[in-house]
C-alpha cells in the first residue's frame, strides 16, 4: 500500500465513520477500487479505526470528563446512570464479537454484492427514521439495549454503525442531539476492545503489504477527517437531514452491486 492509497483510505474512513454511510462498506469499496488486498490490510483497518476513536474522544472530551467525575463520585447520579446505559448498549456487540469473531472477519474480503445490499438496508433505516415523528424523550435502558442491537448488526460491511444507531434512536423517539452523542460514545469501548483483542491474538503481525509510512499517513488522515465529520454529523442530526444520506447510500449500494454483477 502506497502513502497515497493510505491517504485516500484514511480520509474515507474518517469521513464515513461518523456520517451514516458505512465506513466499513466504503473502506471495502475503496480497497477494491485501489487494488488493495482486503485480507492482508487488517492492520491498516485497525489503525484508522483507532484514529477515529481518538477523534471522538477529542470532540467529546468535556462530556467524557464530566462522566468520569460523576462516576468517581461513587453515587447513583445522572453521570453514573448514563455510563450504565452505555454499558447496556455494548452488550449485544460484545456477545457477537466474542462468539462470531472469525465469521465476521471473513466478511471483509471486498464482496461488493454484500456491501451494496447492506448499504441499501442502511438507506431504508435512514428513510424510516426521517419520516418518524420526533419527540424529546431521554434514552432509557430499554432503548440503550435496542440501540445496541442495531450496533451489533453494523458489524456487516455496508450497514452504517452511526446510521443504524442514530436511526434506531430516532425511531424510538429519543431527542436528536442526545442520540447523536450517545451513538458516538457507545462505540469507544467496543472498538478499543476489538483492537486489543486482535493485538493479543497476534492477528496484526506478518502484514507485509503495509509499511509504517502508510500507517502513519492513514492514521492522521482518518483522525483529521474524523474530527470534521463528527462535528458535522452532530449538526446534521439536529437539523434532521438524514434523508440525503439515505439517497446516497441507495445509489452507492446499487453501484456496488452492479460492479459485482458485471465486473
Amino acid at each position: 500500500m502506497s502513502w497515497i492509497e493510505a491517504l485516500i483510505l484514511g480520509i474515507i474512513q474518517g469521513l464515513t465513520e461518523f456520517l451514516p454511510v458505512s465506513s466499513s462498506g466504503h473502506l471495502e469499496i475503496g480497497k477494491v477500487i485501489l487494488g488493495v488486498n482486503a485480507e492482508r490490510s487488517l492492520i491498516f483497518t485497525v489503525v484508522v479505526h483507532g484514529a477515529t476513536v481518538l477523534s471522538t474522544i477529542v470532540v467529546f472530551w468535556k462530556d467524557i470528563l464530566v462522566l468520569f467525575r460523576g462516576l468517581f463520585a461513587f453515587k447513583w447520579n445522572d453521570e453514573t446512570q448514563y455510563i450504565a446505559k452505555l454499558v447496556v448498549s455494548m452488550i449485544p456487540v460484545l456477545i457477537l464479537g466474542f462468539t462470531f469473531a472469525e465469521e465476521i472477519e471473513s466478511l471483509f474480503t471486498g464482496n461488493m454484492l454484500l456491501v451494496g445490499a447492506m448499504l441499501t438496508i442502511t438507506a431504508l433505516l435512514l428513510t424510516v427514521s426521517y419520516y418518524v415523528k420526533q419527540y424529546d424523550k431521554e434514552i432509557s435502558y430499554r432503548d440503550s439495549f435496542i440501540i445496541g442491537i442495531a450496533q451489533a448488526f453494523a458489524v456487516l460491511p455496508g450497514i452504517s454503525r452511526s446510521g443504524a444507531t442514530i436511526s434506531t434512536g430516532l425511531i424510538l423517539r429519543n431527542k436528536k442531539d442526545g442520540i447523536a452523542k450517545f451513538s458516538f460514545l457507545m462505540v469507544l469501548v467496543p472498538i478499543i476492545g476489538a483492537n486489543l483483542k486482535d493485538l493479543l491474538d497476534g492477528k496484526l503481525s506478518g502484514n507485509s503489504d503495509i509499511n509504517v509510512t502508510a500507517l502513519v499517513v492513514g492514521f492522521f488522515a482518518a483522525f483529521i477527517s474524523g474530527l470534521l465529520a463528527c462535528k458535522w454529523m452532530i449538526g446534521i442530526v439536529k437539523r434532521g437531514k438524514l434523508i440525503y444520506f439515505a439517497i446516497y447510500c441507495f445509489i452507492v449500494g446499487l453501484i456496488a452491486m452492479s460492479y459485482h454483477l458485471f465486473s
